[in-house]
């Protein structure tokens, strides 16, 4: 089954979140002293003003019903995005940071996000069993292409009908917004956000193959809004 183009257009109008929306979700990560650390405030703040990434893949989830599993999800910001959107789906992230896993939960208790779990795993070593809707979000580029593309077939294997592997992802094309990406990602690793540095960005034919194979049929649409990076939006569901 081919993959192709498709929906670019609706996924290039797509803009970041309003500045009251994204000060909304940020307030669940305020500390709860004065004095207490704001970065992750900060951090989500301008992370959801900034890259339309979750308006993105809450269009994609629209009118989905089936339990999401969110692969990498660091301080689980989709879960948040999702409730204020009204896409109400049992959400469960998985990280192999713990810091932020901690920080995932406190925020979800603070926000009344009943329906979102967080563990910590590290998708290196194993997959948690799921069944439903999954999302690999800027996730891929840390791992070599083997396990890029075993992490890929087994989340297509999770989805069960009516749900959606949504991707989103930097592509090895040789641009130059891809060198902004990879250079973006080891500077992240340098100041210590990201516990780990890029290794490979995945292949937009690489991905089409496992999609193939899977019997998926996928869009591939540029996600980067006003931002330099080579971001791309993959949806891949079955008919």
């Amino acid at each position: 089954m081919n993959t192709g183009a498709g929906s670019a257009a609706d996924a290039t109008a797509l803009r970041p979140l309003p500045r009251e929306h994204a000060r909304r979700i940020a307030a669940a990560f305020l500390p709860g002293t004065l004095f207490g650390n704001r970065y992750h405030y900060y951090y989500a703040r301008a992370k959801l003003r900034s890259d339309p990434l979750y308006p993105g893949v809450c269009a994609a989830l629209h009118g989905t019903r089936a339990p999401l599993l969110d692969l990498g999800c660091g301080l689980g910001l989709l879960a948040h995005a999702l409730a204020q959107d009204g896409i109400a789906l049992r959400y469960r992230g998985v990280d192999n940071d713990a810091r932020k896993i901690a920080a995932a939960r406190r925020a979800a208790t603070r926000a009344g996000l009943d329906d979102a779990s967080f563990e910590t795993l590290d998708l290196s070593c194993a997959l948690s069993p799921h069944r439903g809707s999954v999302a690999i979000l800027d996730v891929l580029q840390f791992f070599e292409p083997a396990r890029q593309l075993e992490i890929v077939d087994a989340a297509a294997g999770m989805l069960e009908p009516g749900a959606k592997l949504v991707i989103r992802t930097g592509l090895d094309d040789g641009s130059r917004s891809a060198r902004i990406t990879r250079a973006t990602d080891h500077l992240a690793r340098l100041l210590g956000w990201m516990n780990a540095a890029p290794v490979h960005y995945p292949e937009t034919e690489a991905l089409r193959a496992r999609f193939d194979a899977a019997g998926l049929r996928g869009t591939f649409s540029p996600l980067a809004g006003d931002t330099p990076f080579n971001n791309w939006l993959v949806v891949a569901a079955r008919d």
